[in-house]
């Protein structure tokens, strides 16, 4: 062992005042860099705390962290769902460790506003985005009133930005815009006496739906959320096929643009505004291998993951974009899908009508002003041995951090929100004399929406009424029916859902399955154009995801989906009470004006003739419904067996 000399003591004090020196000077550089970030204007915070938003630093002195964890809360396809959704509509799937599944009974705005709340408690930077389809095929509570009672409780839930969907426009362009800016219905007035509507008070987004005469999106392309000097840019954008699945009349003069394209365009102008951290509000999605809401969307196996129309956009969009919050498929999802560039990014969708959110965590660098997306690299942080006085934002910028999320299920055992409460049973009370009338009813649960068959008992049921309320030769003479799936909203449910009675079908139920008020259209078609609607159905824009049309008695078919494409639809088997389809003869068919139009894909039926239009899907519903059952007689399911499915 050597000895220890002064000059030596001397010199290690020497190299340990410079190490402490230097140390410290580079602490004081980065709190100038920090100090040097401009304060955001603060939008909708929780705590009112205006940039205060300072962590303990080491040795116990407050300075500004580099980092700040954003909370993004997110849901998607409400519906204008207010009270809780009945049938399989109002429950998700769990699937436990042990690989049991179990329901849970979710959904309901007053939960929701209790969800979003608790969850917002213990985050000062919290934000809160929906992805489109918040309104339209809603139950009767909002439906019968434009909507307007959705758009209230949005405003009283604190959402800060939604994107548009498809439904947005089912009453058309003026009529999204009147949600959005406020006043009275051009036609029915204002909802209640005395009272001005007064329009959402957060942004409705719509970047990839312009004006085809100006060019310019029809509401504003994005919108910028800031708080404490942190900023972050939403962009929304709706399906690029929202025209084939709306009413026509309602979208004359606009033009539905690529959904990477029209986000990529607007990620770089945010970009050169500065806005470096980007969430896409998307409302396109995709299927996921499991309907579990809990299912681990980046598990390995094969078969796993996530399949549809959002995977391809997800690997399209640039790397400026952060994040994408989904919808449109209903479906429940968190999934990992890398960005061109290489870095995982997160893909999310909470279901429908309100029964999960996601919660997703962000970490924002101040310095960078971006969403720290990088792998997270533990065994290089070992490897390394810091030293334990490093500051911890140092590291986790360094050696890296990752977005999460998780899905969330609004589970109706918690308090409901007394506000929405409140809100429920005044928009309740102006509903009530239509919506409590009794119009049929039922022996059982008639399942549409929650069917998971191709052909759906409340399909048959529809189709059957369509076909009766038309075939005399004076309402259109119509020899079958044909109704398309996405406009079934609901199951018709035997349990009541007030004081109605068991079995009971009401107004506001009936109204819930067929909220659309589509006319009937009764058109001749030939049988070549009658094939061909059927290979429609699993061809084409329908292939990945079929649509199947639920038909009236006597119409039957084939349906062999071992087999791809148009082939799926056995030609052969198509019959009529019978007899083969001839392909050269007319026949008189009846549908709604939204697939007389060649809605969802359905392109043929635009080339139909001699169209008589009838009354409302609806009416035509109850008056099936008041004519063959009573509570003496109820109607059952019917017993099905008209399209013969080989798997």
């Amino acid at each position: 062992m050597s000895a220890t000399t002064p000059h030596s003591r001397a010199l290690r004090r020497s190299r340990r005042t410079r190490r402490t020196l230097a140390v410290a000077a580079g602490i004081a550089t980065v709190g100038a860099l920090v100090a040097a970030v401009p304060a955001g204007a603060h939008d909708r915070g929780q705590d009112g705390d205006r940039g205060r938003d300072r962590d303990r630093g080491h040795y116990g002195n407050w300075q500004r962290s580099r980092t700040v964890d954003v909370q993004l809360l997110s849901f998607n396809d409400l519906h204008g769902h207010l009270e809780p959704p009945s049938g399989s509509s109002g429950t998700v799937k769990e699937t436990h460790p042990d690989g049991t599944v179990t329901s849970i009974p979710a959904g309901g705005i007053e939960y929701l506003a209790t969800s979003l709340r608790e969850a917002r408690k213990k985050n000062r930077y919290s934000v809160t985005a929906a992805a489109g389809d918040m309104v339209g095929a809603s139950p009767l509570i909002s439906g019968l009133f434009h909507d307007e009672p959705t758009i209230e409780a949005l405003n009283e839930l604190d959402l800060d930005v939604a994107g548009v969907g498809n439904h947005e426009f089912d009453e058309g362009a003026v009529e999204l815009a009147r949600l959005q800016k406020g006043g009275c219905h051009p036609v029915d007035g204002c909802s209640e006496e005395g009272k001005t509507f007064k329009g959402a008070d957060f942004p409705y987004l719509a970047a990839n739906v312009t004006n085809e005469k100006t060019g310019k999106p029809i509401l504003k392309p994005y919108t910028v959320w800031k708080k404490g000097g942190v900023k972050i840019g939403f962009i929304g954008v709706t399906l690029e096929g929202t025209a084939d699945i709306v009413s026509a009349n309602g979208i004359k003069g606009l033009k539905f643009h690529d959904e990477v394209e029209t986000i990529n365009k607007y990620a770089r102008e945010l970009d050169r505004q500065g806005v470096k951290s980007i969430v896409a509000l998307i409302h396109e999605g995709g299927a996921p291998a499991s309907s579990s809401y809990n299912y681990d969307c980046d598990s390995p196996g094969a078969g796993d993951g996530i399949s549809g129309p959002i995977a391809d956009i997800a690997k399209g969009i640039t790397p400026k974009v952060d994040a994408l919050v989904t919808g449109h498929t209903h479906q429940a999802y968190v999934c990992t899908i890398p960005d061109p560039a290489g870095k995982p990014r997160l893909v999310t969708s909470a279901a429908s009508y309100g029964r999960l959110y996601t919660e997703t965590t962000l970490t924002y660098d101040r310095r960078t002003k971006d969403i720290v997306r990088t792998a997270v690299n533990t065994e290089k942080w070992r490897q390394k041995k810091l030293p334990k006085w490093l500051p911890w934002w140092w590291v986790h910028h360094t050696y890296g951090k990752n977005p999460t999320a998780a899905n969330h299920v609004v589970r109706r055992d918690q308090t409901p929100a007394a506000d929405m409460t409140r809100l429920i049973k005044r928009w309740n009370e102006l509903a009530v004399p239509i919506a409590s009338r009794p119009q049929g009813y039922i022996s059982a649960d008639i399942n549409g929406r929650g069917a998971t068959t191709p052909e759906k008992p409340l399909g048959d049921l529809i189709a059957d009424a369509q076909l009766e309320g038309l075939a005399p030769a004076d309402k259109g003479g119509a020899q079958l029916a044909l109704m398309n799936p996405g406009g079934i909203r609901a199951d018709l449910v035997h349990k009541a859902s007030g004081d109605e009675g068991d079995g009971v079908v009401t107004y506001g139920e009936a109204y819930t399955v067929q909220p659309f008020t589509n006319m009937m259209n009764v058109v001749d078609l030939t049988g070549a154009q009658l094939i061909t609607a059927l290979q429609q159905q699993v061809s084409g824009p329908n292939e990945e995801f079929p649509k199947i049309l639920q038909v009236s008695e006597g119409f039957t078919y084939t349906l062999d989906l071992t087999k791809s494409g148009a082939e799926r639809i056995v030609v052969g088997s198509v019959r009529l009470n019978g007899e083969a389809i001839d392909p050269s003869k007319t026949y008189r068919v009846a549908m709604n004006e939204f697939l007389a139009g060649g809605g969802d894909g359905f392109t043929v039926f635009k080339e139909h003739t001699n169209k008589l239009v009838g009354a409302s899907d609806l009416e035509i519903f109850n008056a099936y419904l008041k004519a063959h059952s009573s509570p003496e007689k109820p109607l059952g399911p019917p017993a099905g067996g008209r399209i013969t499915v080989i798997e």
